[in-house]
């Protein structure tokens, strides 16, 4: 099994697809003007833009639920693996996948918001939606709805329980199918009660665990403070192959820091734009830069706490001890050397600035990343099949889709970690194929809302979409909107 699922895993991950990702982001920077650095205070204004109704969440009850499926296991388990095998300069790589991913999450979130849809009384889109509207190849969006059930639904699920029940049996000595069976009953109670309770749940729930975790992580930052200069150096010096000892893994650096990039802040793999769908909007950009700040919250905030922790503390491995040469990179290959990759080297970092309390933290830390997750996952698997069922309007699909997951976390919470971590990447690279390639060839709609945006914030308007301002003719949603405002 391992075996198979590793010869797919290169397949679907092989160099096309890193240099798909950044050449994606790069390319979008330059189209929308580097809007990730242009835009910063506005994406900061907001947040806290539009209500919730009946049809749609609010702007930050979106990005919250967005947050839920970026800060994930990925932020605490994903960062030491990408460090464990690349080194330290993959850290670098995967603030350079956020950095640039920014403006690909900003397409593909405005893209969701302007040909999304309703469905059983709530707001539905994603890139099966903009596919089928926008590039008006039915098949192909068909095609992603499927792959993405299938990824979110049972893939995905697997590697956020594994990394829970794993940080909860390092902590507390409890077996793994413990932790998997309260995780399926946690996980029953808010699924069940549908949509607006994952939304609820999300607001309150991500901010607390975001702030709480990146409050803990400060504190040992500062606790080696004088270790930052040098830790920081020896990221860049490894990113670019320029220490000695690195020169072994300079492409793995490459190929995990892009690879857990993508996978911790989702930027082009297509999850976020069914979450950025949801929000209830004047203008799709507005979700579309809330969007991109989402990233710049899970990378370049949370992920280079835990990069810096385990980095100053000494707390992680490497593939080949023996690169060491000596400096800060000798002091960084010391300790955890008998601990598997994953939780347990972020575990041990906080262990040795806080004894007795790092593991306990981090294992409650991870439940809440990754339980949000999992809610996220649900949330995108639910909606291709909304996709998927438009016709027949049912909810008996999404009670087996339910069943379905209650089982696959069972199964992740149990199962071997870096099978669990392999399904999940075969997951992400599928969808991130089919997402990059769609919103390449249509993103003319989006850049045209972006130049609609600013010319109406520049004439000190509160911007107001129509889609016939900037050519786009099925977007019935915002259509049946202007037409009513009209009346």
């Amino acid at each position: 099994m391992e075996e198979v699922v590793g010869m797919l895993n290169d397949i679907v991950w092989s160099n096309a697809l890193i240099i798909l990702c950044l050449g994606t982001g790069l390319y979008f920077s330059i189209r929308t003007r580097f809007l990730q650095v242009r835009h910063f205070k506005e994406m900061f204004r907001l947040l806290f833009d539009g209500k919730s109704t009946e049809s749609g969440v609010s702007s930050f009850q979106a990005l919250s639920m967005s947050l839920a499926g970026r800060v994930g296991t990925g932020n605490i388990a994903g960062v030491a693996t990408a460090i464990a095998f690349g080194g330290p300069g993959a850290l670098f790589w995967m603030w350079l996948v956020a950095f640039l991913g920014a403006s690909t999450a900003f397409v593909e979130a405005t893209l969701a918001q302007i040909y999304k849809e309703k469905h059983l009384g709530e707001f539905r889109g994603g890139p099966a939606f903009y596919i089928e509207r926008g590039l008006g190849v039915k098949w192909f969006g068909v095609l992603f709805a499927i792959v993405s059930v299938i990824s979110a639904g049972v893939l995905l699920p697997g590697v956020q329980a594994n990394s829970v029940a794993d940080g909860i049996k390092n902590a507390f000595q409890l077996d793994t199918w413990i932790t998997g069976i309260g995780v399926v009953l946690i996980f029953a109670a808010i699924v069940f009660g549908g949509v607006k309770r994952i939304a609820k749940f999300t607001e309150y729930i991500v901010p607390f665990m975001a702030i709480g975790y990146m409050l803990i992580a400060v504190v040992i930052i500062i606790a080696d403070i004088q270790q930052l200069p040098d830790v920081i150096m020896l990221v860049f010096k490894s990113a670019f192959n320029m220490e000695a000892g690195f020169g072994a893994v300079f492409g793995l650096a490459v190929q995990w820091g892009v690879k857990r990039g993508i996978y911790s802040n989702e930027a082009g793999q297509g999850t976020a734009p069914h979450i950025a769908a949801a929000a209830n909007v004047s203008h799709p950009v507005k979700q579309g830069l809330v969007q991109s700040f989402s990233v710049y919250i899970d990378t370049l905030l949370v992920c280079s706490a835990t990069g810096f922790m385990l980095l100053m503390t000494g707390k992680y491995n490497v593939h080949n001890p023996a690169f060491g040469t000596g400096g800060a990179s000798e002091f960084l290959y010391s300790g955890a050397q008998n601990i598997a990759v994953g939780p347990g080297y972020t575990q041990s970092a906080m262990d040795s600035v806080f004894p007795g309390f790092g593991s306990y933290f981090v294992a409650i830390a991870l439940f809440f990343f990754a339980f949000t997750t999992i809610l996220a996952y649900y949330y995108i698997a639910e909606t291709n099949i909304s996709y998927l069922t438009r016709k027949f309007e049912s909810p008996i699909y999404n009670y087996i889709l339910k069943i379905i997951m209650m089982l696959v976390i069972m199964y992740g919470s149990v199962n071997q970690a870096k099978l669990a971590w392999d399904i999940g990447d075969i997951g992400v690279g599928l969808m991130a194929w089919f997402n990059i390639i769609a919103i390449i060839l249509l993103q003319r709609p989006a850049l045209a809302a972006l130049k609609d945006y600013e010319k109406q914030r520049k004439a000190g308007k509160d911007p107001v979409f129509n889609p016939e301002d900037i050519g786009v003719s099925n977007a019935h949603i915002w259509n049946t909107i202007h037409k009513n405002k009209d009346v």
